[in-house]
């Protein structure tokens, strides 16, 4: 079965499904790794020069392209993914959603520290405007992420609760 991961960026979405997959079996894929492969461009480079409706339409093709395979996998999907073009009906067509709902707080320490800081919406911030930016992200989102088949919470949420997720929604003990 497909399984997506879906979330605020820096929630997790991208170590866990690699951890799930690799314990399951199955390929991993980051949707915005395969986004930025057939741009060849980052993420930020994407938004400066395409803007985020020309983003949102890549995003939206390569989930699809993904969603129509034969293959099971574990994607780790973009933080906006399920919010625009439909992409949350597609997924939830497609196979089992996770929301990933992690501390806000927790969110804005990690991306103090990766790429995800680099982003236009975070770029030169400090952690508590960062914290602010997820707070309003994660209430305009909300709804979207709401819409996932297991909601899982907290700042330490386990391969292994995950794990369990979709074995139990697979009809697996």
């Amino acid at each position: 079965m497909k399984v997506f991961l879906i979330g605020l960026p820096g929630c997790g979405k991208s170590t866990l499904a690699k951890l799930v997959a690799i314990q399951l079996g199955r390929t991993f894929v980051d949707l915005d790794i395969e986004t930025m492969k057939g741009e060849r461009q980052s993420i930020a480079d994407i938004f400066t020069t395409k803007g985020e409706a020309q983003f949102r339409a890549l995003e939206k093709t390569c989930l699809t392209k993904w969603c129509t395979r034969s293959t099971d996998f574990v994607m780790a999907t973009g933080g906006g993914t399920p919010c625009f073009l439909s992409n949350m009906d597609l997924v939830k067509k497609s196979g089992i959603s996770i929301f990933l709902d992690a501390d806000i707080n927790e969110i804005a320490g990690r991306m103090m520290n990766t790429e995800l800081a680099k982003r236009p919406l975070f770029a030169g911030h400090d952690v508590d405007t960062i914290a602010g930016r997820v707070k309003e992200m994660r209430t305009q989102r909300i709804a979207y992420y709401n819409q996932a088949d297991v909601k899982l919470t907290g700042s330490q949420i386990s391969v292994d609760q995950i794990i369990k997720e979709i074995l139990t929604l697979e009809g697996k003990p």
